[in-house]
């Protein structure tokens, strides 16, 4: 049962009941009918059928349902539970069978953490920032205790060739419960926003990027570069005093070279 009112829409995406009130990922539904179709692009160009995917953030499953009909499995989580109640709704409206969701916040210890749900953008919601700046309450979110997991116990038998994470800062947290499925990926996915990682999480890009080590490639599309590991740490760190932000940089185990033109 629907604990909050939604909208169904049908996209080229899938089928989605949505939050009205939602004026990001939602809003761009209602308006252009779509919503992340580049970043869809870049996941698919790294999948085929027998693919294994672990998705963190998955918000109401605009990349997620798509994503599933072109690969074995997705694991998706989704920490925001008023989102997830839409994101399982979705899952069946769309009638994928490969996906498992759970509603935890990816984390580097067990139990559980404050977590603030906003409104007017739910794909923004975060666990509790360091600093209360301005943006992340500005619309006076209700913040709670989500349960918190260590994703390498928590997902024990599992291995995942692509990791794709959304999740407004926390990426550190999670990655630091995940070494050994971040060992065993070919493929991770990551916002990069300077703001969370100073405000959010309180890492610097050294320890952001401990995360990847033995990543060889890394894509940043909002440039249409391809950079290799020894200039990982000079691109990123350049773009965090420069407060630029990607929704989703791309590393890759293997060093391989990308044509943007």
């Amino acid at each position: 049962m629907i604990s909050h009112v939604g909208q169904l829409i049908k996209t080229e995406q899938g089928i989605f009941c949505l939050d009205p009130t939602d004026r990001f990922v939602s809003g761009t539904l209602l308006q252009q009918g779509s919503y992340g179709l580049d970043e869809l692009a870049r996941l698919l160009a790294f999948v085929n059928r027998e693919s294994s995917v672990l998705m963190l953030g998955a918000h109401i499953g605009t990349l997620l349902i798509p994503l599933s009909r072109y690969v074995r499995h997705v694991t998706a989580f989704e920490a925001n539970p008023k989102t997830h109640e839409l994101l399982e709704i979705n899952v069946l409206l769309n009638g994928c069978r490969n996906i498992t969701c759970y509603n935890m916040v990816a984390n580097d210890f067990f139990g559980s953490i404050e977590f603030v749900l906003n409104t007017v953008n739910s794909g923004g919601s975060k666990r509790l920032p360091l600093v209360r700046d301005e943006e992340f309450f500005y619309d006076n979110p209700q913040v709670i205790r989500a349960p918190a997991i260590v994703l390498d116990e928590f997902l024990m038998d599992k291995e995942y060739e692509i990791i794709f994470m959304d999740i407004e800062g926390s990426e550190t947290h999670a990655m630091r419960g995940a070494t050994r499925l971040v060992s065993r990926a070919k493929v991770m996915f990551s916002e990069f926003t300077p703001k969370h990682l100073r405000l959010v999480a309180g890492v610097t890009v050294k320890e952001f990027l401990k995360l990847f080590d033995e990543f060889q490639t890394l894509i940043i599309p909002s440039k249409k570069i391809t950079v290799y590991s020894e200039g990982f740490y000079s691109i990123l760190n350049q773009m965090y005093e420069r407060d630029e932000g990607d929704a989703g940089i791309i590393f890759i185990r293997e060093r391989i070279h990308v044509n943007f033109a």
